[in-house]
């Protein structure tokens, strides 16, 4: 347990010791608040029974941020370690390969929901300027950011196996980010293609992301979604993993 914690604060040294984290944050702050300017502006014109904060996770806005921050969080997890000539020397480290994996991937989704955080005051902010303005429903936010965190989780453990299967920071970024956009657009053809009754109908329907996050937005938490995401990124994981063990068979 000691070493794990050890390679967490190690990794999530790399994120604030450097100027990569900030860039990160920065980035994902701007695409918040213009992404609730724009929705704001529209709504002006155009009125919805949907709350704005409920409408911004099924916006191309918070698929963005999810597309672009992962691959950018996990590329160097690996692939730093082995351009640099310091993953042998990890490896060496009387720590296992499981530790290893599991501890970047827990400093990534640390980092992932810290990213996440300015997103309260977007809400709030909303709240405030908004004319006859409610509470904020603390189900509904609580929700949102389970989803946020099983979304992160999914598309970080994609991360974290492009990252080990390159020694190239930019190229992992990008079967990173290809593999992503790949699910996202399944994600997008469940969404467009009416339900079926067979199997192919049920299981293209498991990957609709838009639906299942506008119910984590609305405080509706189901189990097989949930079930769908944790499954997805263990095997993920998995598969980081075996690539990591790899290295003893050459």
């Amino acid at each position: 347990m000691q070493a794990y914690l050890t390679l967490i604060r190690r990794e999530m040294a790399a994120y604030f010791l450097s100027t990569t984290g900030y860039v990160i944050i920065a980035a994902a702050l701007f695409l918040m608040g213009f992404s609730f300017v724009v929705l704001i502006e529209k709504l002006q014109q155009e009125p919805t029974p949907m709350p704005v904060t409920e409408l911004f996770y099924i916006t191309p806005f918070f698929w963005l941020i999810v597309l672009l921050a992962a691959p950018v969080i996990t590329m160097r997890l690996f692939a730093h370690e082995k351009s640099s000539g310091t993953f042998e020397t990890l490896m060496t480290a009387p720590v296992s390969d499981l530790q290893v994996v599991l501890a970047k991937f827990t400093a990534a989704n640390l980092f992932w929901l810290l990213l996440w955080i300015p997103l309260l005051g977007c809400l709030l902010l909303v709240r405030n300027y908004t004319s006859g303005a409610a509470p904020i429903d603390v189900g509904g936010v609580a929700g949102a950011f389970i989803g946020v965190a099983l979304v992160g989780a999914l598309f970080l453990s994609l991360g974290c196996c492009a990252s080990a299967m390159s020694r190239n920071q930019v190229t992992a970024a990008m079967i990173s980010l290809v593999a992503g956009a790949s699910l996202f657009l399944v994600g997008v053809l469940a969404d467009r293609i009416p339900v079926t009754a067979d199997w192919q109908g049920r299981v293209l329907a498991s990957l609709a992301f838009f639906e299942q996050m506008h119910d984590f937005a609305r405080g509706v938490i189901d189990t097989r979604p949930v079930v769908l995401y944790v499954s997805l990124t263990l095997f993920f994981l998995f598969l980081t993993l075996r690539v990591m063990e790899s290295r003893r068979w050459k």
